[in-house]
């Protein structure tokens, strides 16, 4: 063993110093942690079930979350963001997914998506425009990829942005945009030249109140119904050149490199998802008794709890990992895929355990984990499927 290590390291020329892997949060993000962890249970927690039943946006809660600063979390303070990094941002998500996972899809969308893009891709008056009052929650953004023939196939865009010289002309239909009716701020992804393929798709800043553009009815989902999800119509909108992101074809690759940081957030999500139902299965198995004793002490029961903190913690491993290998500046498309896919798994099954740890209970809404349970499934589709996940994973494998 040390021959091997001293072969190595005189072949290699590879200093001796002792390596290790720390597991440990910062104190800043264990202050972070708690200041997400105590608005959820202060903030979110009261209302949740009001809001699910009515399907009704957390306007002010919205609003306090952005004075809070987590509405650009990882967004350069010189811009009005947090300055937070990656860890920071998946230990916000989780703990605000653990309670409302309606609310924490606004964040992600409005992190990930929006203001991720316009920091990282827009030009400097872009992002003085509109990234100042994304990063603070004056404003709520949406990103607008899905349409009715173009999901997962992003390649295949409808919706048209013709150039008119100093303007284009946007017509086509975008459905399933989280934070349809209240954003202010659309990032719309256009067909620009259908000969060049996805070359040919670009992406632009489109403002609500734009004559032509109109939002559809709410869709009435399963899940995160406190989430606002419209069909958008643009009919013959007109959008400043200067309103496009990036060069002219680069709108493909700005959904791509987007998408990437996106499913971290949901990975996060699905994790905070699982985390909650865990807990408050945990929580209800000490207290409840059947044949003379708390359920918890059953083996049924016990290995359940068991299996459900094992794989919740492997999934808390990928999504720190994909948040690390992004703060690190590494490529982290294929570990992005892997904690969306197997955290998007945990939180399915997870929260189908905790209704069952129930019983009864687990069916009625004032136990929260059915809500959980509806909630988790989006966690598999949105942002990428789980057989897009795979597409991205096998994809890597087989270049390797």
């Amino acid at each position: 063993m040390f021959k091997i290590k001293y072969i190595v390291r005189t072949k290699y020329k590879i200093p001796q110093k002792k390596a290790y892997m720390n597991f440990n949060l910062t104190e800043e993000h264990i202050m972070i942690r708690d200041a997400a962890r105590d608005f959820a249970q202060t903030e979110l927690l009261p209302g949740v079930i009001e809001r699910d039943n009515k399907q009704e946006f957390p306007d002010e809660l919205v609003k306090k979350m952005g004075a809070l600063g987590f509405m650009g979390i990882m967004v350069d303070p010189k811009y009005g963001g947090s300055g937070m990094d990656t860890i920071s941002y998946i230990l916000i998500m989780e703990e605000l997914s653990k309670i409302d996972a309606s609310a924490s899809v606004i964040v992600s969308v409005n992190n990930s998506l929006v203001c991720y893009g316009l920091e990282a891709f827009g030009t400097e008056i872009q992002k003085q425009k509109y990234l100042t009052k994304l990063a603070t929650g004056e404003f709520i953004g949406a990103f607008c990829l899905s349409e009715p023939e173009a999901g997962s196939d992003a390649t295949s865009q409808k919706t048209t942005a013709i150039d008119k010289g100093d303007h284009y002309i946007i017509n086509g239909t975008k459905n399933w945009i989280t934070n349809g009716g209240r954003a202010d701020i659309y990032l719309v992804i256009a067909q620009t030249d259908k000969e060049k393929g996805h070359k040919g798709i670009n992406v632009f800043i489109v403002e609500k109140g734009t004559e032509g553009f109109y939002i559809g009815p709410k869709e009435d989902k399963l899940g995160i119904r406190g989430s606002d999800t419209h069909t958008l119509q643009f009919n013959d909108v007109k959008v400043p050149k200067e309103n496009r992101i990036g060069e002219d074809g680069f709108g493909f690759k700005f959904a791509m490199k987007t998408l990437s940081g996106g499913r971290i957030g949901i990975a996060a999500q699905a994790l905070g998802i699982a985390a909650g139902a865990y807990e408050l299965a945990l929580k209800y198995s000490k207290e409840r008794k059947a044949f003379g004793t708390e359920i918890c002490n059953h083996q049924a029961i016990a290995f359940k709890l068991a299996d459900m903190h094992t794989e919740i913690e492997a999934a808390r491993m990928l999504v720190t990992k994909t948040a690390w290998d992004k703060d690190q500046n590494k490529n982290y498309d294929t570990s992005s895929a892997m904690a969306k896919l197997y955290a998007s798994k945990v939180a399915m099954k997870q929260t189908v355990e905790a209704v069952q740890i129930h019983g009864g209970n687990g069916f009625v809404k004032e136990y929260h984990v059915e809500r959980l349970m509806r909630d988790a499934k989006i966690t598999q589709i949105y942002e990428g499927t789980s057989e897009i996940q795979k597409i991205v994973i096998s994809r890597s494998i087989l270049k390797k």
